[in-house]
């Protein structure tokens, strides 16, 4: 079937009330930045409409979706699902010979089909159930195929408007959520593993625009360590504008620690560190919030008691995305994301450096705070900040 348009649907902006047109706004504006700068958004009637660069008016060439346009809005976080579609006049006559059509290039041979019509506009003369017979009837005495209600292996739906209508036959699914510039500015504390890509895209997700730091333990890992996580920065980033990625050398902290502090509690005191050097970060570039990968239970820092000694350290809020997903939850979303087969390239990061056979599963902070009380840690927080990377990933 010829298309002429990609039908953009939106669900949960319209439970904003007084503030859904500003958030209809920046899920417009993230929409045309994600299609590129050469394809138009329309919105009408509570859908966004993608047509292409040479349309005039009412005048909209035909186009096939191509991946990357596929792409950009299925990148597009506030969008539920999309479709190419056929923009036309809603007479009944025409929309008769285009199910002539539909039955010959796409039902014919077909074990079933259906056909779903809906109506923006009640005053149309037909209603749903009586454009689904006419059109149905006709692909049918066309095709003899039987028409199915249920998972049909072909439907053609029928979207009369009030100036027009909309014909499409695939429903394609977007990422849902809220568009992404929505709910503040959040940074990542991003590793090279599988789980906080995932947490930095569900955080994405509800509309919050995203920063990342990393931290870098050379010269105790490669160099591959280091483009893997610029690799999932950058994959990340391609959901929003831009992304600032902040690499920090964090390899001497962990020395001086394995040197100074009981090797069960070794993690615990890393992921303070990096909390406490992350607030800086965040406080430096008007940040409101950490968010980690952290998942209860999944490994040793991860238990209640770590978790709560980890988060004492935070002046700011410190968000855990994925608390109570378990590992193969993540993994599935890391494979729809695209981050998984990076995520597990086998390079290690700071994470399983110094690691001791059994760590602390049970920290008590006030053992913590009596062991930092030994330690220059603002000074060692300064010099970490003050030679850390930024790597500016625009899109």
């Amino acid at each position: 079937m010829k298309t002429n348009a990609i039908i953009v649907r939106f669900a949960e902006i319209f439970l904003k009330g007084g503030r859904r047109q500003w958030f209809t706004a920046r899920l417009r504006e993230s929409l045309a930045r994600q299609v590129g700068g050469e394809w138009r958004v329309r919105e009408l009637h509570g859908l966004f409409l993608v047509v292409h660069p040479d349309a005039q008016g009412n005048d909209l060439p035909e186009f096939e979706m191509g991946q990357s346009l596929a792409d950009g809005i299925a990148r597009t976080f506030g969008v539920v699902s999309f479709s190419p579609c056929l923009l036309m006049t809603r007479e009944i006559s025409a929309l008769e010979e285009l199910a002539k059509v539909i039955a010959d290039e796409h039902v014919a041979g077909r074990s079933n089909f259906r056909v779903a019509a809906s109506r923006s506009d009640k005053e149309y003369p037909l209603n749903s159930v009586e454009i689904n017979q006419r059109l149905g009837g006709i692909i049918h005495l066309r095709t003899g195929v039987p028409a199915k209600m249920k998972d049909p292996e072909v439907t053609m739906h029928v979207q009369i408007l009030h100036k027009g209508a909309a014909v499409y036959l695939d429903v394609l699914e977007g990422p849902g959520g809220l568009p992404v510039g929505t709910s503040g500015k959040v940074l990542l504390l991003l590793s090279g593993g599988i789980d906080s890509p995932v947490a930095g895209y569900q955080m994405m997700r509800r509309g919050c625009t995203l920063d990342a730091v990393h931290f870098e333990a050379a010269p105790y890992t490669t160099p591959q360590a280091r483009e893997k996580v610029v690799q999932l920065a950058r994959h990340l980033s391609l959901y929003q504008q831009s992304m600032k990625l902040h690499i920090v050398p964090f390899g001497g902290i962990q020395a001086h620690l394995r040197d100074h502090v009981p090797g069960r509690l070794l993690v615990v005191f890393y992921r303070r560190f990096m909390v406490r050097i992350a607030n800086r970060i965040a406080a430096q570039n008007g940040l409101q919030a950490l968010i980690t990968g952290d998942s209860l239970g999944q490994v040793a820092s991860q238990t209640i008691e770590n978790l709560a000694v980890i988060e004492e350290a935070s002046k700011l809020p410190l968000f855990r995305p994925l608390l109570t997903f378990d590992k193969m939850e993540t993994v599935a979303l890391a494979r729809k994301m695209g981050t998984y087969k990076t995520s597990i390239l086998p390079f290690d990061d700071c994470c399983s450096l110094f690691v001791p056979p059994h760590p602390e599963t049970a920290a008590k902070l006030e053992k913590v705070l009596e062991i930092e009380a030994t330690l220059d840690v603002d000074g060692m927080i300064d010099e970490a900040v003050k030679v850390t990377e930024t790597v500016a990933l625009d899109n």
